[in-house]
């Protein structure tokens, strides 16, 4: 910039080495996950990971900054794969940066039964301890609805409150039969692992894909190399 305004380069030259940059480092970041890709292919003839592996997997990755979102892909993943066997569908995932209230989206995951839109699960999730507060907002945002929804459920990744947890259960009379639960993520995704075993890798699978197809502003292409690298590890031990 100190040479464009000194007139030593013109402003068309900064421009092209900028696009040749950016395009470099495309270009590199495109290279590193296909490599990584093409190990953890060649590495399908070997044992298959476990559910307690998978676990660890995404376990060590939500512990990572800057992901938020992954809570979101863990159950998305699990009702995607697992559509079939329990009735129920998710709806299309809304932005990561999109506000509740810009969307009309009663939480960060919606969940319908297959041939019925009326939606009958919603999962709002959090990488802190839920309140209270965060409560008494969810319960606003499906106030107006005509029919409410069967199941109000945050996913938390941080410690749950016996007090929080207490008062989410006694507004099930309230609220005339809305069912509020906190629950752990990992404990959550434990449990759905062991009741469909034989769908751990094509969970492992899905997810994968849903983490690799976010956009950077939601998840960094650093973050999604991590969780293949640590993939990799896991079934190079195996």
């Amino acid at each position: 910039l100190d040479d464009v305004y000194a007139a030593r380069i013109s402003a068309a030259v900064l421009l092209a080495e900028v696009v040749r940059c950016l395009l470099t480092v495309r270009d590199e970041k495109i290279q590193r996950m296909e490599s990584l890709l093409a190990d953890l292919a060649a590495s399908e003839d070997r044992i298959p990971l476990s559910t307690e592996q998978i676990i660890e997997l995404i376990g060590q990755h939500i512990k990572l900054k800057g992901t938020s979102r992954l809570p979101v892909l863990v159950v998305a993943a699990a009702y995607q794969c697992a559509s079939a066997y329990l009735g129920e569908r998710i709806l299309p995932l809304h932005s990561h940066n999109a506000a509740d209230e810009q969307t009309g989206a009663l939480g960060d995951l919606e969940i319908t039964l297959i041939n019925d839109d009326r939606i009958v699960t919603c999962y709002e999730m959090k990488t802190r301890q839920v309140t209270i507060e965060d409560i008494e907002r969810g319960l606003q945002k499906i106030a107006h609805l005509e029919r409410a929804v069967d199941n109000y459920i945050f996913i938390t990744t941080d410690v749950i409150e016996e007090g929080v947890s207490k008062y989410a259960a006694s507004v099930y009379e309230r609220t005339g039969g809305v069912e509020v639960v906190i629950l752990d993520c990992l404990s959550f995704l434990r449990h759905f692992l062991h009741l469909f075993h034989r769908l751990r890798l094509i969970y492992l699978e899905t997810y994968q894909q849903l983490l690799l197809a976010e956009p950077e502003s939601a998840v960094s292409d650093s973050i999604k190399e991590v969780f293949l690298t640590l993939r990799k590890a896991l079934e190079s031990e195996a």
